[in-house]
């Protein structure tokens, strides 16, 4: 038998430390580039939303971006595509994140912007309002009026879930978002984003000392407020097939997608990272198991996917959360043969267990993407400051590639095993395109 493939792991630096008002701070200096990557992550996100209030978390990334303490609106835009530098943010299931890149002397310009937002957003009557109606535009760009939109992020998890934290629409309906007020606003601010519930990561070209001078100026007289008690989103799992099926009404063509609970990604990394491996094994490239017989031979799919988390954010998300499959069909395509088909090869693949390179092939795929990632300062910065607020191991960024090169056949087929079908949430999109 040929040798397993080794995969070192990376070596970026890693430093950490507490402001006194309660900031987890983490530094990755590299000075082979003049660029650095900022990013604030919040332990909030979609599953903190209340009952009532669905798309707040999304809604309040936005409201981040019209004025802080001391800046007017759109300021931060123009301070930091002054410098030559790009800024984003974005809600996840949970947490949300802001971030900048810019060349190396922005760093303080970038790390005052974040600062001064962390103290207070402006919120406004007139900036809440009008962030609404942003938010109420993306849904119908990006949902209603996108064939398969939603598809399967915001549809397959009230089918597997019966929380409301799990299952609720992230996005949000228009009533929730039109009934906000200022005053929900500024009690979500008061209570998620907080010092104690952040954290800020810097990667790439700078000196330590001074960049932790710069945070300590900056960020050590924000008011310090404690993270709020973090709940259980625990779910009891399926013990029988879940199935539904609905209408998208500009959808040209059949989709399926299939889920199935995970162990804790958190608490139980080592029986969770299996799933990922077999995710790419099930579905990566033209020769994994899945596409060369959904696709090139029975034709019963166009195109499939599969992988960890409903936004695919397998390293950065907490229980629970699924293994997910998904696949577009021809014309008259059958999900429901689809499925069975997924069925056998899940059944061929624990009885007969992997051909000779298929892991191999999978493992060295999946560390090439993991180090790609990381050669952006920002690929370093915004995981790194999740991986501190999730696990307080920012250096697990390093490990994950020899991690996942060392996960063996036998654990492959052990996690293949419990995808049973009596285990298994699943969505059929009819097209309404078709009819």
């Amino acid at each position: 038998m040929a040798p397993r493939i080794k995969i070192p792991a990376t070596k970026y630096p890693v430093e950490r430390f507490t402001l006194g008002n309660g900031l987890r701070v983490v530094l990755s200096p590299d000075r082979s580039a003049p660029v650095v990557g900022v990013a604030v992550v919040y332990d909030v996100g979609i599953r903190s939303e209340p009952e009532g209030r669905t798309g707040f978390a999304h809604l309040f990334e936005h409201l981040m971006f019209q004025g802080s303490a001391n800046l007017e609106k759109l300021a931060h835009f123009r301070h930091v595509q002054g410098a030559g530098g790009t800024f984003n943010g974005s809600t996840h299931l949970d947490y949300t994140d802001y971030y900048e890149e810019l060349p190396s002397g922005g760093l303080e310009r970038a790390l005052f912007l974040e600062a001064d937002r962390m103290r207070g957003p402006r919120l406004t009557e007139e900036n809440l309002r009008n962030q609404v109606d942003v938010v109420k535009e993306e849904i119908r760009v990006n949902v209603l009026n996108r064939p398969y939109g939603g598809f399967p992020w915001l549809k397959l998890p009230p089918v597997m879930f019966d929380t409301f934290a799990n299952a609720h629409d992230g996005y949000g309906s228009f009533e929730d978002l039109e009934s906000a007020t200022v005053e929900d606003a500024q009690g979500f601010f008061d209570r998620y984003y907080a010092c104690g519930n952040a954290v800020l990561s810097v990667a790439g070209d700078f000196d330590v000392a001074e960049a932790t001078a710069m945070i300590e100026r900056h960020f050590g007289d924000v008011p310090a407020r404690p993270a709020p008690e973090l709940p259980d989103f625990a779910e009891a799992g399926l013990t029988e097939e879940k199935r539904e099926t609905y209408l998208d009404r500009i959808a040209p063509l059949p989709a399926v997608a299939a889920g199935w609970g995970v162990p804790d990604p958190i608490s139980d990394f080592d029986a969770y990272l299996p799933y990922a491996v077999l995710a790419e094994v099930l579905t990566d490239g033209d020769a994994s198991r899945l596409v060369e017989r959904l696709v090139q031979r029975d034709r019963s799919a166009t195109n499939l996917g599969g992988y960890l988390g409903f936004m695919g954010d397998e390293y950065q998300v907490r229980n629970p959360t699924a293994l997910l499959l998904q696949a577009h069909l021809p014309p008259g395509g059958d999900a429901g043969k689809v499925l069975q088909t997924i069925d056998e090869e899940l059944d061929r693949l624990v009885t007969d267990g992997l051909k000779a390179g298929e892991l191999d092939r999978t493992q060295a795929r999946m560390a090439t993407r993991l180090l790609q990632g990381t050669d952006d300062v920002l690929g370093r910065a915004q995981p790194m400051a999740v991986l501190e607020l999730q696990r307080g191991r920012p250096e697990l960024l390093n490990e994950l590639p020899k991690l996942v090169s060392e996960v063996t056949a036998e654990k492959i087929v052990a996690a293949a095993s419990t995808l049973r079908p009596e285990c298994r949430a699943s969505i059929e999109v009819i097209p309404g395109a078709a009819q």
